[in-house]
């Protein structure tokens, strides 16, 4: 199985600075008042290549407003000069021309005026092309700057954004307080990333509390108080160790996520809660990805095995595995998790609280069993105490799934809805295979089958971004950072990439730069963007990007 593990390189935090320019400054303070009327700021043509397919959102009006703009703004930072050379020099086949000389090839003043969406016969037929505008917002595109925070109050309608009625009306078209709130919830999954590469090898010495490590989290007004930890009940052979790789790969218990609780309370006010979230990342040693190959389902616990029944609750081996199985110096996931959050909610007792789990590819099939477990127990110690007399409820559990696979039958599926009251939102990239896996038939899986868990799907599409090729492969498709650019841009079915979509590329160039479309390399060529590479014998083999078979 294939997932990603996305840590932004320091090298990277400089080019925020140097793209900063008097240049950029008014760049921005002239189009800041269009800056929700005007095209798509990645590419404004990828238009007219979809109206074939989509309606388009942006009419006649909203293109000449952006007239002015064009004709008088300047670029800004030159273009890079070609040297001219003569057709028997250069074959046409081989030529990149820079957006001056497509200008003057290809429609002229016509192409200049960004007219080629209503004359398509003046567009350039290619997949990669960008308009001067387009290459003007680059600059800005390629900066580092954080991810706000959801700035809309969802006080009053908290439970709808958390779940309840399974985030019915709020997923096609994409509601915007939602969107902002699960960018948020994938950019925590990228800080578990982070910590993990920044320090993979876990120490043969100490305790479950001692391994706690200080987090850095995307969103400041989120504290993370609890580090987790899962183990692997498989080991690698000492013959099937290479002497040259690194020992993390192949210890059998590794960093996985953290616990973190909003204790910002202008926040809470916001949110209407307190809310507590679960982060896990997804695969990353070789115990790991031999987990993911154990698929045959097996009961949640031996309570549920007792029928031997054909319709009991059951998940794959693997990944129950990873979250019972407890470590020589860490306890299992499943006893930090809900140790962690039972302490949270005594901590808070008597306030709103809601409990939100958030997984990539491995962690969220990880993060479906911690829900399951966690619904359970928070009704169990709500129904020993005196507050369910008093009208409180637990706090109400739900999942936040970006490229997970499979993970148990119907029965386990039906239990986590309709029993535990947990509703799931799964984020499925249209082109992942993860998400439809696992696909290795067996006897038991056959007879059984796996099943999604219910709640709502939010499908995007590689297909629909303006910087991303069109044949983009399954690593790209699978990478969290990908579905963080896509869901930034998703409107809804059938509609184009949202015109205000601001997240940096930035992440997208270093992580998948093969996948980029070529003009998006080249104007990062231009403004001195060269995101580092992993070496050999560094560190960074599978730092940064998707983490190959360790094979």
């Amino acid at each position: 199985m294939l997932c990603t593990a996305h840590a932004l390189h320091p090298q990277l935090l400089h080019v925020q600075e140097e793209l900063v320019s008097p240049a950029m400054s008014t760049t921005a303070a002239v189009a800041a008042p269009l800056r929700h009327s005007r095209p798509s700021p990645l590419n404004p043509n990828a238009k007219a290549t979809a109206t074939t397919a989509r309606p388009s959102s942006v009419n006649t009006r909203t293109h000449l407003a952006n007239l002015d703009r064009l004709l008088v703004r300047p670029p800004p930072l030159p273009l890079p000069l070609r040297p001219k050379k003569t057709p028997a020099d250069e074959p046409r086949e081989e030529v990149e021309a820079t957006p001056d000389d497509d200008r003057r090839g290809r429609g002229g003043l016509l192409n200049a005026l960004n007219l080629s969406t209503f004359l398509p016969f003046t567009r350039k037929p290619a997949a990669d092309e960008m308009s001067p505008r387009s290459l003007a917002h680059m600059q800005r595109l390629l900066t580092l700057s954080p991810r706000p925070s959801p700035r809309g109050s969802i006080a009053a309608e908290w439970r709808r954004y958390h779940g309840e009625g399974a985030w019915a009306g709020l997923v096609d078209p994409l509601d915007q307080n939602l969107r902002r709130e699960v960018l948020r919830y994938g950019d925590f999954v990228q800080a578990a990333y982070a910590a993990f590469h920044s320090m993979p090898s876990l120490p043969s010495h100490g305790h479950g509390q001692g391994q706690h490590r200080t987090l850095v989290l995307p969103d400041r007004s989120y504290r993370a108080t609890r580090s987790l930890f899962a183990t692997s009940s498989l080991s690698i052979p000492p013959w099937a160790q290479r002497q040259s790789a690194h020992k993390w790969l192949t210890q059998r218990s590794s960093f996985v996520g953290y616990i973190a609780v909003c204790d910002n309370e202008r926040e809470v006010r916001r949110m209407g809660r307190r809310d507590i979230v679960v982060v896990l990342r997804g695969t990353a040693t070789c115990p790991e990805w031999a987990e993911n190959l154990r698929t045959s389902l097996v009961p949640m616990s031996d309570d549920d095995g007792m029928p031997a029944q054909q319709h009991a609750p059951k998940v794959a081996k693997g990944f129950l595995s990873l979250y019972k199985t407890t470590g020589d110096y860490v306890p299992s996931l499943s006893d930090a998790i809900v140790e962690e959050v039972r302490r949270l909610v005594e901590v808070y007792k008597g306030e709103e609280l809601s409990v939100t789990v958030v997984g990539h590819s491995l962690g969220a099939s990880l993060a479906l069993l911690a829900a399951d477990e966690l619904s359970a127990c928070l009704d169990a110690d709500a129904e020993s105490t005196c507050t369910a007399a008093i009208g409180h409820r637990p706090p109400p559990v739900a999942v936040v799934s970006f490229g997970g696979p499979k993970t148990g039958n119907r029965a386990f599926a039906d239990r986590l809805q309709k029993e535990r009251g947990v509703n799931v939102l799964r984020v499925v990239n249209a082109g992942d295979v993860v998400t439809r896996v696992p696909g290795l038939a067996t006897p038991t899986t056959i007879a059984e089958g796996y099943v999604h868990a219910g709640g709502a799907e939010l499908r995007l599409d590689s297909r629909d971004s303006p910087c991303l090729r069109p044949d983009a492969g399954p690593a790209c498709c699978h990478d969290l950072e990908a579905y963080l650019h896509l869901l930034d841009g998703f409107a809804g079915s059938g509609r184009p990439f949202r015109a205000d979509a601001s997240r940096s590329v930035a992440g997208l160039l270093a992580f998948q730069r093969s996948n980029v479309k070529r003009a998006y390399l080249e104007r990062a060529r231009v403004l001195g963007f060269e995101p580092a590479t992993a070496t050999a014998s560094g560190s960074g083999d599978g730092q940064y990007g998707y983490l190959a078979s360790p094979t």
